[in-house]
Formats: C-alpha cells, sequence, structure tokens
C-alpha cells in the first residue's frame, strides 16, 4: 500500500535565523536552512528549506539580489511576522512540514 505524503502547517518558528554563510542560515536550535530567493509580482519572497548542511559547505549563489537584498539575520517579531537586521518586517507565508522537510515562505512587507 502507497504511503500518503503526510504535510503539517506548522505554528512555532524559529526564534532567529541568522546568516551562516551563503545561501545558509541557521536557527536557534543550530538547524540550517538554504535559501531562494524569489520575486513574484514585483514582491519578494524568501523560501526556506531546512537541511543539514555539512560543516564547511559552501552552496554558490546565482542570483545578484543575494548581498543586496538578504539580511544578516531575521528575528521573530510576532507570531506571522519576522524582523531583519535591516528593520524590514516579512510576513510568514506559510511554514510546513512535508515528508519531514520543514519550509517556510517569507514575503517582504512592502513600505515597512
Amino acid at each position: 500500500m502507497a504511503e500518503f505524503p503526510s504535510k503539517v502547517h506548522l505554528t512555532s518558528h524559529p526564534f532567529f535565523l541568522r546568516n551562516h554563510g551563503p545561501s545558509v542560515y541557521e536557527d536557534n536550535n543550530h538547524r540550517t536552512w538554504l535559501h531562494l530567493i524569489m520575486e513574484t509580482e514585483g514582491v519578494l519572497q524568501v523560501r526556506l528549506r531546512q537541511e543539514d548542511i555539512p560543516s564547511g559547505y559552501f552552496a554558490l549563489t546565482t542570483s545578484p539580489l543575494t548581498s543586496s537584498t538578504m539580511p544578516f539575520m531575521w528575528m521573530l517579531y510576532a507570531d506571522s511576522q519576522y524582523v531583519d537586521s535591516m528593520c524590514r518586517f516579512w510576513r510568514i507565508v506559510h511554514h510546513i512540514k512535508e515528508d519531514g522537510v520543514e519550509e517556510m515562505i517569507l514575503e517582504l512587507i512592502v513600505n515597512s
């Protein structure tokens, strides 16, 4: 019998996400997250995927947005928002765990 994928919406978010190298963030529980920058209809979004990254790993960055747009750190501000090190606010679009892998999408709140 085939197993169905398990998808759970999470309400407990990392307290902070700190830059840990190119395209990699680390949360307050020392878990590493890869990020991907997306721009949809002029709205900046970041997809974060929790993956165990070996020590010394450096991801290749192909987006010119990374250095100028990505913050050094995000801090949980409210139940559904983060504030970054550049004092911008990001809305948590979704935070799920599917088949054991966590994924979170943050969206920059315009005029924040």
